[in-house]
């Protein structure tokens, strides 16, 4: 009998080794998928920014309009080519614009530089109406003075970097027309999620 317990014992000794070899291999995998998975991800993001820093001024602009119909804004006006006085998009949450709030939107295309306080400055002085909002959407980023500025504005003032833009268009993608996703077009892959 007792050779019959040694060999069960030595037994459930090499099965609860082999069984913990598996479950250490099945977690490192999935630590190795997780690991590529954030590093396509970061690939994808990166190619997005590529793409959008390509793109004009204007082409810029139309992108950010295309974001805020799909986050259900109306855009009644997006500024022509030429002076704008300082608002390139202004939207409305109705059709009619009889409710608030009303962006003012002011769109800078610098992807490698990042947006000065009186872009903040001069569009806050343009929110003139109770119930006006402004939105600063850049494919770049701001300066630290900047940021403060607007978090310290007496008006609302909203900035966006391009990397919230990102953010957004990829949340937002699904709700828009053929149109509008042609701006920026994505295309989803689905990886298998661990818990």
């Amino acid at each position: 009998m007792e050779l019959g317990e040694e060999h069960l014992l030595k037994a459930a000794r090499e099965g609860y080794k082999k069984w913990q070899n598996n479950i250490d291999n099945e977690i490192a995998d999935e630590n190795t998928q997780e690991i590529r998975i954030e590093a396509l991800e970061e690939q994808a993001i990166y190619g997005i920014r590529e793409f959008i820093k390509r793109k004009n001024a204007y082409e810029f602009q139309n992108i950010v309009a295309a974001l805020l119909r799909a986050m259900g804004y109306y855009t009644p006006f997006i500024s022509p080519k030429g002076k704008d006085g300082g608002v390139d998009i202004i939207a409305y949450t109705d059709p009619l614009g009889a409710i608030v709030p009303r962006l003012k939107v002011q769109v800078k295309h610098t992807p490698d530089d990042a947006v000065n306080v009186e872009t903040i400055r001069g569009l806050t002085g343009l929110l003139n109406k109770d119930g006006d909002i402004g939105l600063v959407v850049t494919s770049g980023r701001f300066t630290s003075e900047s940021e403060r500025t607007a978090r310290e504005s007496h008006r609302h003032v909203k900035l966006l970097n391009g990397d919230d833009l990102i953010e957004l268009w990829r949340k937002f993608y699904a709700k828009m027309p053929d149109e509008d996703k042609n701006l920026v077009p994505l295309h989803s892959i689905s990886f298998l999620g661990y818990q």
